[in-house]
């Protein structure tokens, strides 16, 4: 069964980011998404060196948790893996704008990165990823408050961190680039 998100990379390579489709990417979720209403962004929390070293994770899950875990992967020289088309784990536990359904409501993009405060993010992965977000957000039409921080989607308050740069400061460049794109 090809699943309802076929249309996640062509909406991301018409914003000029680089993508990579994972085979079986089409057929692969844990069901069919319900109403998509935006975003939610992770990181891997992974110290490993590589540009996208989590791509097996993502797609097969661990031992706690199957996969697929993210719709997407984000690697560090900004390049966007389509894992699914479907629904993925990524999002547990939560509530944000009045929704407890992480999973079929947002899309979830795991981008490569420790977590860790002294880790700057490559400045190519943290355009890409306002990119790449500010492109899904224009697809389904939805404004900057449906791009959500998986630490402001779970519960309880602060079970997760990610990601870790500010969510403000990221949606206010979402924002600009969203409305960049759409200009005349």
């Amino acid at each position: 069964m090809t699943y309802s998100l076929v249309w996640l990379p062509d909406v991301l390579r018409a914003s000029g980011l680089k993508v990579v489709l994972v085979d079986g990417w089409a057929t692969r979720g844990r069901a069919e998404m319900g109403t998509v209403e935006g975003v939610m962004c992770h990181h891997t929390a992974n110290r490993r060196s590589g540009n996208m070293p989590t791509l097996d994770t993502l797609v097969l899950g661990h031992k706690d948790l199957p996969g697929p875990l993210s719709q997407l992967g984000l690697g560090r020289d900004g390049t966007y893996y389509v894992v699914a088309a479907g629904r993925c784990n990524h999002a547990g536990v939560g509530a944000f704008r009045g929704s407890s359904a992480g999973n079929s409501r947002f899309i979830g993009i795991e981008a490569e990165h420790s977590g860790e405060a002294e880790d700057p993010w490559p400045q190519a992965q943290y355009d890409a990823y306002v990119a790449g977000v500010a492109a899904i957000l224009n697809h389904l039409e939805a404004d900057t408050h449906y791009c959500v921080g998986h630490k402001e989607f779970a519960l309880p308050a602060g079970r997760k961190i990610d990601p870790s740069f500010d969510m403000d400061g990221f949606r206010a460049l979402v924002r600009q680039h969203m409305l960049q794109t759409l200009a005349p």
